[in-house]
């Protein structure tokens, strides 16, 4: 899902926006995440180095937006129409959250850093703060998450497809 979703915004903003852009877009997106980014950055024959770097930091860029204010926010949109899309997130990330409830820190790293279909940093920082994590120490692992599912993916995405070193 992740590839067709970032083909597409490859297929369609290729050409007005400049190919770093994407990558950075298509990273900050949830579901799409960095994994997305990196996908796109492949499409767009980049450089591995500038995709990944690009894509991490437009992965990690959300991240502390919802480690500190999605509890405020969601408390705001259960007040509106948009209600029932917080019920569906707050679900979705309490079916997602066993590994983490057991884990704790070691599960959220190990949520963020295997780069599967409803995992990433998006729905692993949701689930730590619905759990009561500390923000302080669930920032870090995070980024040491993104960072594995990164070079994960650029080894895929790059490396298996003999593109490694293909630039633009």
């Amino acid at each position: 899902m992740a590839e067709t979703i970032a083909t597409w915004f490859v297929t369609n903003l290729q050409g007005s926006l400049a190919r770093e852009f994407i990558v950075f877009i298509v990273s900050m997106l949830p579901i799409l995440e960095l994994r997305g980014g990196i996908i796109a950055g492949f499409a767009l024959q980049m450089n591995w180095l500038p995709t990944f770097i690009i894509a991490f930091i437009g992965n990690l860029l959300p991240v502390p937006f919802i480690l500190l204010f999605i509890r405020y926010i969601f408390n705001i949109l259960k007040k509106t129409p948009l209600r029932s899309f917080v019920d569906w997130c707050e679900k979705k990330a309490d079916q997602k959250s066993d590994q983490i409830r057991k884990y704790e820190y070691w599960g959220v790293f190990l949520f963020v850093a295997v780069p599967l279909p409803g995992t990433g940093a998006w729905m692993g920082a949701l689930i730590s703060v619905l759990l009561n994590l500390n923000p302080k120490k669930t920032f870090p692992v995070i980024v040491l998450g993104i960072l594995t599912a990164g070079i994960i993916v650029s080894i895929l995405s790059f490396g298996l497809l003999g593109r490694l070193g293909v630039g633009a």
